[in-house]
């Protein structure tokens, strides 16, 4: 059965930075898609970034040039680097196995001075 588990969030300051954290077990890791999440309270989840199996990435408009996925095959784990984060980042993220689209439980990110 395949897991993943979140961390990393939690409340910072307008500018601030966050690194999140997805473990993914229970399956091969390395070959596959991950990508990141985030719903904002009242709207659609919406996909923030992604990273392939050879590590190519995608990004939203809205994060380009302030998030960085990345992910390390030898823990089984993405990231996502989170830098001058501004209020309108306020969201839960979701890490998602896109190969078997499971989700994380979500975690929360809040930006507010």
């Amino acid at each position: 059965q395949v897991r993943l588990v979140e961390s990393g969030g939690g409340l910072v300051q307008p500018g601030g930075s966050l690194r999140l954290s997805c473990v993914v077990s229970g399956s091969i890791f390395s070959i596959y898609d991950m990508l990141w999440y985030r719903q904002a309270p009242g709207t659609q989840r919406e996909l923030v970034a992604g990273i392939t199996g050879n590590s190519k990435t995608n990004y939203a408009e809205s994060v380009k040039g302030r998030f960085t996925i990345s992910r390390d095959n030898t823990k089984n784990t993405v990231y996502l680097q989170m830098n001058s984060l501004e209020p309108e980042d306020t969201a839960v993220y979701y890490c998602n196995f896109k190969r078997y689209n499971v989700w994380g439980r979500g975690i929360q990110v809040t930006v507010s001075a």
